[in-house]
């Protein structure tokens, strides 16, 4: 196989930057103090930007552990704005432009007080410009209530229809009951059970037990996040959470397969060899999978994103901005996990393995070795003039491979002798 590089007079081998990296096992970048350096951005798409995920895990456990705990403290004493399908109730509707202009909030919130002389729940403004509405919730009205406030409501604000004539048909309302809530929330547990059992059984015939275990510990952990920022925020639970919910859970899912594969690649007989730690290969996987990771998440947010410009200005439909706001949440969360949390805890618990202890010993002894011996006499080199060449002569082995750098090739030979080709 030719080697990259030029011949001196002397018949010694000069490398150019890439084969002297190639032949020490580091990045182009560190082969040499003079070569250019790659920026941010390049080794993040390259995958050899040397982000030690891995190394840093207890960090990564400090804070994801922080974050569930704030997020499980919200759930516990904040608890959850459910919507009018979980609890029941009476949601009456209007236009938010009447015959003597915009209605605020406020002005409907006075209506409802002087009519039945209590506060309804929520009053809320839906959507903006000539398609923005006025939604009312309160506890379950009775028929004579429910059409004494429409009148009022119709009386204080002449809402038009589409032909530009007040009606009081603009009013409406409508009525669920607490029974049906509850039938509501019974489905939407079932169905998330349903799906987390679904998803455990695929996971634990996918991958081995520790990979399982974290995969299943990551969807727990996007599942509780996702619930804490609700109640934090306090955001209105309704069906159509439920929905979006159990769509990031699957979107998480597969964030995390992606990178347990490159993660099972890596790790492929890592019993076999001395040149990574098991750590190493692992987070060699995720700087491997960065990009891929966060242009899933831009492609999957963007329409989200989209989505919620629809709902909120232009149509002012809370259906649909209660489905994108879970996946928005989801997103962010699932990407989060499945670098920061699932892989570093795969990594803590094979870590305790007899067979991972025991090949860590063996790289480690084995970089001691190379650390403490002399420079094989095939990496002796000589300098000329040209500046884009590098001098290996001297160069020791380094400690630990960088992610993403490409193995080391044995270069020795018994005789001692220096070829100039192989």
């Amino acid at each position: 196989m030719a080697k990259h590089g030029s011949t001196d007079e002397g018949g010694a081998l000069e490398l150019d930057d890439a084969s002297a990296a190639e032949e020490l096992g580091t990045e182009p970048d560190a082969a040499a103090p003079g070569a250019p350096r790659h920026n941010f951005f390049v080794r993040l798409y390259t995958g050899t930007g040397a982000f030690d995920v891995v190394g840093k895990r207890k960090l990564w456990f400090g804070v994801s552990g922080a974050i569930v705990l704030i997020c499980l403290a919200s759930i516990l004493i904040r608890g959850f704005t459910f919507g009018i399908d979980f609890e029941g109730g009476t949601k009456v509707s209007m236009p938010a432009t009447g015959a003597q202009g915009q209605v605020t909030t406020q002005q409907v919130e006075d209506v409802f007080s002087k009519t039945l002389g209590s506060a309804p729940e929520s009053v809320v403004q839906v959507g903006n410009g000539s398609s923005a509405t006025i939604q009312i919730r309160t506890e379950k009205l009775s028929n004579p209530d429910n059409e004494k406030l429409r009148t009022a409501l119709f009386d204080a604000f002449q809402p038009k229809a589409a032909n530009g004539q007040p009606s009081k048909d603009e009013v409406s309302s409508s009525d669920v009951s607490s029974t049906w809530g509850d039938q509501i929330t019974k489905k939407a547990l079932i169905a998330l059970a349903v799906f987390l059992v679904l998803v455990a059984a695929y996971i634990a015939v996918r991958y081995e037990r520790y990979m399982a275990a974290a995969s299943l510990a990551a969807l727990v952990f996007d599942l509780a996040v996702t619930a804490g920022v609700y109640s934090l925020v306090g955001f209105e639970v309704t069906p159509a959470t439920v929905i979006g919910l159990l769509t990031i859970l699957g979107f998480s899912l597969y964030d995390t397969v992606i990178v347990f594969d490159k993660v099972e690649e890596n790790v492929h007989g890592f019993e076999h060899t001395t040149r990574r730690t098991f750590a190493e290969q692992a987070n060699l996987a995720i700087n491997q999978t960065f990009m891929r990771s966060i242009n899933t998440s831009l492609i999957s947010v963007l329409p989200i994103l989209a989505l919620i410009v629809v709902a909120v200005w232009l149509l002012g439909v809370g259906t649909l901005q209660d489905l994108a706001l879970v996946q928005l949440v989801g997103v962010v969360v699932g990407t989060y996990s499945s670098i920061f949390f699932a892989t570093p805890l795969l990594v803590a618990m094979r870590e305790r393995t007899d067979l991972v202890k025991a090949h860590n010993r063996r790289v480690l002894n084995r970089r001691k070795g190379r650390g403490s011996g002399s420079v094989d006499s095939a990496s002796t080199s000589v300098v000329d003039a040209n500046p884009e060449k590098v001098s290996v002569a001297a160069t020791p082995a380094p400690e630990k491979p960088a992610p993403g750098a490409k193995p080391t090739r044995p270069t020795g030979r018994p005789s001692g002798k220096r070829n100039t080709r192989r």
